[in-house]
């Protein structure tokens, strides 16, 4: 009995120790510097719309800033139970989603910063009916209308699964084969936790195609030594297409590949080609002394030496250091 005792004692023992040791939860973890924000949605930013519906008789228009795509053939647009448009919308079934571009950005934060329900909103934009029987905006140079397919509510939303009825785009965003080009699109997003508006249109790669075709490297931020400039190129005739082979090499290079070459871009006078003039923007000094050094651009620089006839170099100072031009690469 005694050496029953013992051996259900020493197990007893066992199990607390083994209860007591520490086991690793995961045992490849490593040390992460992120810094846990809980459960916030943070998926942004989303395109700028405008949401048109008919509401008691009369066009409504709402800006709308969460919009999503939820599967190939649908969109989901969510919108708060107190806003007066989703009454139309309930009882039509429809709605237009219209792009937000730059031009019509004020007159679209306007449309979200009054109600429908004491403000007649009808005449802020011009429109026409499109042929699903949705207003649509003539300023938004893409607008879908849609076909409310059904509502998915949570606590103090509406959430509108819409098919796509009709799509409208503006010439001027469509590309030569008739498809969208949203780097003439340029739409305006919405960045919800600080209600900011950010604006898009540079492309850095394709998609699925970044091993074949480098993207544009990160950009440095203009430092007080920056360097703004106009090149003030003469070419010989003869030299021209051959010069213009050189400059278009050397500029799609250095933008791709250095940091500091925030932008190059090139025009030649319609009345004289000969006459070639390059706005530079460089970062930095450095940035610019890194750049006349690199291989790419001796290249240039020895190879074009006789095809110059005058250069100038004219160092100009921004009116508004805010406002800068942002090259892409397609």
């Amino acid at each position: 009995m005694k050496k029953l005792l013992w051996i259900i004692l020493s197990a007893a023992l066992c199990s607390c120790g083994a209860a007591v040791k520490d086991e690793p939860k995961h045992l490849n973890a490593t040390e992460m510097e992120k810094q846990n924000l809980g459960s916030l949605l943070a998926l942004y930013p989303k395109p700028m719309t405008v949401v048109g519906a008919e509401v008691e008789g009369k066009v409504n228009w709402l800006v709308v800033g969460h919009t999503g795509i939820i599967g190939h053939d649908r969109i989901l647009v969510s919108m708060s139970k107190s806003h007066y448009t989703n009454q139309g919308i309930r009882k039509s079934k429809k709605l237009s989603i219209n792009l937000v571009s730059r031009e019509m950005l004020s007159k679209a934060d306007y449309v979200g910063s009054v109600s429908g329900a004491s403000v007649d909103k009808s005449g802020v934009f011009d429109f026409h009916w499109g042929e699903n029987g949705t207003p649509v905006i003539d300023a938004s140079s893409l607008t879908m209308e849609c076909d409310v397919v059904d509502i998915y509510e949570t606590e103090g939303f509406d959430n509108f699964i819409c098919s796509v009825a009709n799509t409208y785009a503006a010439p001027e965003v469509l590309d030569g084969d008739g498809k969208l080009d949203y780097t003439r699109l340029k739409p305006v997003l919405f960045e919800f936790p600080t209600y900011s508006y950010i604006a898009t249109g540079e492309i850095i790669g394709k998609c699925l195609n970044l091993d074949k075709e480098p993207s544009m490297c990160a950009k440095e931020p203009m430092a007080a030594d920056g360097i703004v400039r106009l090149s003030k190129v003469e070419v010989y005739p003869q030299h021209l297409d051959e010069y213009l082979k050189y400059a278009t090499e050397v500029g799609e290079i250095s933008l791709r590949t250095e940091p500091g070459v925030l932008t190059m871009y090139a025009v030649g006078e319609k009345e004289n080609p000969c006459k070639i003039t390059i706005l530079e923007t460089y970062a930095s000094r450095e940035a610019y002394e890194k750049h006349i050094a690199s291989e790419h651009f001796q290249k240039y620089k020895q190879g074009t030496l006789h095809m110059v006839k005058s250069l100038v170099l004219s160092d100009q100072t921004p009116l508004n250091p805010a406002s800068r031009i942002d090259n892409f690469i397609q």
